[in-house]
């Protein structure tokens, strides 16, 4: 290539790099989005502090056990049983669910627990299944269950009122 092509070829280059720098300058002068300054009416809609704003939350964990199908809670557990069982030393990638409520946090024999669970203390209540049920990960940071959790309490309801009646 001679240099008569390479200063063509380079002017070319800074030619467009130019053309493409002006009409951006040119586009945000046109469209430019930025504040227009003050409102010129401010519309009211009550407090600014969300902490005053009560939020419904919905009745207590135990009124919706208490009228809780573990008919429909074996339907949620199909959810489960990919990683869980429910035969007694029946481990999978999770451990057996058998007799679970009431029993000491990760306390099957020869299961390999994380250490966030392993460490946690407590038992298996029908409250603390509960609260692990609706997201895992936020109830026991550190944990190897990686499921999302159970968005609608009659569902966790349901699942804990049939896993209550497995087991002795």
């Amino acid at each position: 290539m001679d240099t008569m092509t390479v200063t063509k070829v380079a002017a070319s280059l800074c030619g467009a790099l130019l053309v493409f720098m002006l009409a951006g300058w040119a586009a945000e002068g046109i469209y430019h989005v930025g504040g227009h300054g003050e409102a010129a009416y401010v519309v009211e809609t009550g407090s600014d502090d969300a902490a005053e704003e009560e939020v419904d939350e919905g009745p207590a964990f135990s009124e919706v056990l208490a009228s809780a199908d573990p008919d429909k809670g074996a339907n949620v557990f199909k959810k489960c049983q990919a990683c869980h069982k429910l035969e007694e030393g029946a481990n999978a990638t999770g451990p057996t669910l058998y007799n679970v409520v009431g029993r000491p946090i990760g306390g099957v024999d020869g299961f390999g627990y994380s250490d966030a669970m392993a460490s946690h203390g407590g038992d298996w209540t029908p409250e603390a299944l509960n609260e692990f049920l609706t997201k895992p990960s936020n109830y026991m940071p550190g944990t190897a269950m990686s499921f999302n959790g159970l968005n609608k309490i009659d569902d966790r309801a349901n699942l804990v009122a049939y896993l209550q009646t497995i087991g002795g």
